[in-house]
């Protein structure tokens, strides 16, 4: 029923009320993007209990909107800003997706070769392990288990070193068999991607990925490092008290969840992996393409990267990273261009795709 009609119907008084209401909230300015936003993200901040937050959008390329929230330093009482860096987690197996992509594109690795051409230490399975299935979670290495967490902390000068955790362990499942997901097998993709450059890791990243890109604020978390705007991490008891978190050491992990990033620069890298001309569209198709395993069954990961879908039936791609001392996640969204990054510096923070979807939805208008 119109509203006119509902409003012959009430008396006069009443009816000149809701006409004055109605009038008022037309001509009411509309909230701003950016406070919508930042309502959001310190609402998100509060309900996950994390000292500090940074979040940062993309649309076509540009970064439109980047804000931090809470404390970096707790006790120090420095506040988040943009500029602040955090622990990424396996937001870092993307950076490294992105280098053997671009290894692919230069005919330097060949994502069907089995491992053993670019390491050639790494043990036969039995069965040929394919980086490709590694990108994809599909190779049958296992991921970590209550014994890694009471390993001493170790500082690994060589990366293939770090293969010694695991590389002696049975494959959980046949190579393409099913999906697992495996951060150990994001290690063991990062010493493939070195052989195949013929450079260590590191160095690798930063001159296939985060140099071309601009990336500055993005690099490993070596504990030891001065490192600028580094935010401290924390974790909170049972009782939930705030404390600062065990501290550990990455040497062993780069690959799989190592890096350190603003949430600016890693919007910066997502949107770049929509569109530009840092990959071919042939090599950005692998990354969002889902993997199938030996049965025909699709993963719903490409290499690396997530593929979901939004209840307006908007695809989406997406990454969450959890470690000591943080939680992150990336989402874009390509319908707009939109890249969303959210980061915490909190152990055990529970947020995911839902709440970066909400934000990256918030700016698809801006297109």
């Amino acid at each position: 029923m119109k509203l006119r009609n509902i409003l012959r119907k009430l008396p006069p008084i009443l009816s000149g009320v809701l006409l004055l209401a109605a009038a008022a909230a037309a001509q009411a300015p509309a909230v701003p993007r950016t406070e919508q936003a930042r309502r959001m993200m310190e609402e998100l901040r509060t309900r996950v209990g994390s000292p500090g937050l940074s979040a940062a959008v993309a649309v076509d390329g540009k970064i439109v909107w980047a804000e931090g929230f809470g404390e970096a330093d707790v006790e120090g009482h420095v506040a988040v800003s943009p500029a602040s860096r955090f622990r990424l987690g396996s937001i870092s197996k993307l950076l490294t997706a992105a280098s053997a992509a671009r290894l692919v594109e230069q005919g330097r690795l060949d994502l069907d070769a089995p491992v053993q051409r670019y390491v050639p230490s790494y043990p036969d399975k039995g069965q040929p392990i394919t980086p490709r299935q590694l990108g994809g979670h599909l190779a049958g290495i296992r991921h970590y288990g209550p014994q890694d967490f009471l390993r001493p902390v170790k500082r690994y000068e060589k990366l293939a070193d770090g293969l010694e955790i695991f590389q002696g362990d049975p494959l959980v499942h046949a190579p393409g068999a099913s999906y697992l997901y495996s951060s150990y097998g994001y290690n063991l993709l990062g010493v493939v991607v070195e052989g195949a450059a013929g450079k260590d890791f590191l160095t690798t990243v930063d001159e296939l990925v985060l140099r071309p890109l601009g990336l500055t604020a993005t690099g490993p978390d070596v504990p030891e490092r001065v490192v600028d705007h580094r935010v401290r991490p924390y974790r909170r008891t049972s009782d939930g008290a705030l404390e600062n978190e065990t501290p550990i050491d990455s040497s062993y992990k780069w690959p799989s969840g190592g890096f350190l990033s603003t949430a600016s620069d890693v919007a910066r890298f997502g949107a770049a992996q929509l569109a530009g001309d840092f990959l071919k569209p042939e090599t950005r198709a692998l990354l969002f393409t889902s993997q199938r395993t030996a049965a025909g069954e699709e993963t719903g990961v490409g290499l690396g990267w997530r593929i979901g879908k939004s209840e307006a039936g908007r695809r989406f791609y997406h990454h969450g990273g959890a470690i000591e001392g943080g939680r992150a996640f990336i989402l874009l969204l390509p319908e707009g261009q939109v890249t969303v990054v959210i980061l915490t510096n909190l152990s055990g923070a529970r947020f995911a795709e839902q709440d970066a979807l909400k934000l990256a939805e918030l700016f698809l208008s801006e297109t």
